[in-house]
């Protein structure tokens, strides 16, 4: 069974920073991409950033661009997401999921809160 351990989401004000971690495991699958979407109220689901295992290349969604780093340790099967100078807009429940070919999997979630 794959799963997924999300933590790091909390509470912080504005320009501060989280870090966002995610353990998978359970899986087989050699290559795959892993990221985060994110749910803020009332709002559909939304692409964050994402790293494949393969080459190393990252996705990142305008909005969160020169303020928020992506990393993944594979040995580990383990990402991270380094957000900085964060604002009361990416205040969302961020959920990390992982996909290889027609396979998704998705984590429980973890609020993170931006105050003003």
């Amino acid at each position: 069974e794959v799963q997924l351990v999300e933590s790091g989401g909390g509470l912080v004000q504005a320009g501060g920073s989280l870090r966002l971690s995610c353990a998978a495991s359970g899986f087989t699958f050699d290559d795959y991409t892993i990221g985060w979407f994110r749910q803020a109220p009332g709002k559909e689901r939304e692409g964050v950033s994402c790293i494949s295992s393969s080459e190393g290349s990252t996705y990142y969604a305008d909005s969160v661009k020169g303020r928020f780093t992506i990393s993944g340790d594979f040995a580990k099967n383990t990402v991270y997401l380094q957000m900085n100078g964060l604002k009361p807009e990416d205040t969302a429940v961020y959920y990390c999921y992982i996909t290889s070919g027609y396979r998704n999997y998705w984590g429980q979630g973890t609020q993170v809160t931006v105050s003003s």
